[in-house]
């Protein structure tokens, strides 16, 4: 980290003034001063809808033109904010790069690995041959292992880390001053967070490059940022260095967002077997050749056994790869698996899928990005009640039961219920794809990632909301996430699972304070503060 005495005797790379940006009814941001050294990071922090990542698209002049901006955004002595856009393009990548959230939507999924990274490059003249050249280096330098043999690969070939890595390596291609990362590691395991965090650091001291780094994640902000801006609607609460905003928080909205206390999770009551795994394993077929004959077998989940009690939460927590979420769909019947599934003695697969459609209502998964998996034509009301359409029931007691799925989550039904997804924010969307498995009164729903794309009040909220379902109707949680300090306000027991294997299944005071493999201490030291 560089010394805010150097930082603040040199000239800065980039100066923002009095930045404001407005929509037709409303202003979104108001009164964003910062100023950005070489080698410095200056975080931005808040929740969603607090201006941080409208503000660095404002910067790259990437809004839509119903936005209204204001101020100076100064580099090299030019008002980037007074530029067109041609010239905006030579700024693009050659002195001011981004890095996005999700690199499946950034990256152009019809393209290979050497052609994502190298396109700029080509695109001034470089030769075919000196691109490659360039390509193998970046991949060598945002550490991914047999560079070669990622070039032609298309981004769903690769793992979330690996399409993190080759986005960052895209933004690196024309060597910028300064890099903007917004939430670059939101959708990633914690040893991967740290991983990546710990990759940008050392390019950007071995570079001298300024980074802006947008995160909901104090965590990381606590680890690798040298001044804080925290905003909330628009506004900056306060600014300062990351160990005054960290160690004497001014305004009671940055104490709140430092609040990681999510409560504890509820005692167990009940002792009625809901679930029981029996030597459960997922394994995939690798079909090769002409005619697509089935050549080998990868394992994503090795034979497993597990006992959920009716009303208990189990956490199921591992890096990406580690069989999470092929363990989730193989017990809702969505990928094919081997051994027992019992859900109240009864074996799913054992069950035809006609055989298993009356029971599927007792079962109910939540996916981790609600904006992918809520179809975006209907209206929420239409998605919540969707399920209750196959069952005899008429209009009215479907739109009364909609109603009240969306009182349990604490959505008010006369506002949200004809709005559309996209209306909606990140935290009332997942609430909204809670009511719609909740519609259903199931006895167990399987939480996939449900609170990793939200920020920390958020993900409070959820937990909170979670345990008061729980303790009210006596629900089964199985919750899979990477995110130990939600796993711990939620579960009663954890399964670690690594590389398809179980590491370790304990009571989850006991997993923190003992763990038994050093795979598990590494999570939890990966997820502290």
């Amino acid at each position: 980290m560089h010394s805010i005495q150097d930082v603040n005797n040199a000239a800065p790379l980039l100066q923002v003034e009095n930045l404001q940006i407005r929509s037709p009814d409303q202003v979104l941001v108001q009164q964003l001063d910062f100023q950005l050294h070489a080698g410095e990071t200056v975080a931005i922090v808040g929740e969603s809808g607090s201006g941080k990542s409208i503000s660095s698209l404002a910067i790259l002049g990437l809004l839509p033109k119903n936005l209204k901006v204001q101020g100076q955004v100064m580099l090299d002595g030019q008002n980037l904010l007074s530029m067109n856009q041609p010239q905006l393009r030579q700024i693009r990548g050659q002195k001011i790069a981004m890095i996005f959230q999700e690199p499946m939507t950034a990256l152009n999924p019809l393209h290979r690995v050497e052609k994502i990274i190298g396109e700029t490059l080509l695109l001034q003249g470089w030769s075919k041959t000196k691109v490659r050249e360039r390509v193998l280096e970046l991949l060598n330098d945002v550490g991914i292992p047999e560079p070669e043999d990622k070039l032609k690969r298309y981004p769903y070939e690769l793992s979330g880390g690996q399409r993190q890595r080759v986005m960052i390596a895209m933004a690196l291609a024309q060597d910028p001053d300064i890099l903007i990362a917004d939430e670059p590691t939101t959708a990633l395991d914690v040893t991967l967070q740290a991983q990546i965090l710990k990759l940008l650091k050392s390019l950007q001291k071995t570079r001298q490059m300024a980074m802006i780094l947008i995160s909901h994640d104090l965590n990381l902000v606590k680890r690798y940022a040298d001044q804080v801006i925290v905003m909330n609607k628009g506004i900056v609460e306060e600014q300062g260095k990351v160990e005054q905003i960290f160690n004497t928080p001014q305004s009671a909205y940055t104490q709140d967002l430092l609040n990681h206390d999510f409560g504890q999770a509820l005692p167990l009551g009940q002792t009625e077997t809901l679930l029981e795994l029996k030597q459960v394993e997922v394994k995939f077929s690798i079909k090769q050749g002409l005619l697509n004959r089935v050549k080998s077998y990868v394992t994503a989940v090795e034979p497993l056994d597990l006992t959920l009690m009716q009303g208990q939460s189990i956490g199921i927590v591992g890096e990406s790869g580690s069989g999470k979420s092929s363990l989730a769909l193989a017990i809702s019947r969505l990928i094919d698996s081997s051994g027992q599934i019992l859900l109240q003695r009864r074996d799913l697969n054992k069950l035809s899928e006609k055989a298993l459609r009356p029971l599927r209502s007792d079962f109910q998964i939540v996916f981790q990005d609600p904006f992918s998996s809520l179809n975006p034509r209907m209206t929420i009301e239409q998605i919540i009640g969707e399920g209750l359409g196959l069952k005899a029931m008429s209009k009215e007691q479907i739109r009364s039961r909609v109603e009240q799925a969306l009182e349990r989550v604490e959505l008010p039904a006369a506002f949200n219920k004809d709005r559309y997804p996209h209306e909606l924010s990140g935290g009332q969307r997942q609430r909204v794809s809670l009511a719609r498995a909740l519609v259903l009164r199931p006895k167990l729903l399987i939480l996939d990632e449900p609170t990793s794309a939200l920020d920390r009040t958020t993900q409070r909220a959820i937990v909170k909301l979670l345990r008061r379902i729980q303790q009210e109707e006596g629900i089964s949680y199985l919750f899979i996430s990477h995110d130990l300090k939600v796993v711990r306000a939620l579960c009663q027991q954890v399964l670690v699972l690594h590389h398809a294997q179980v590491m370790e299944f304990q009571e989850t005071e006991q997993l923190f304070l003992h763990p038994q493999t050093e795979y598990t201490r590494q999570l939890i030291a990966a997820s502290q503060y």
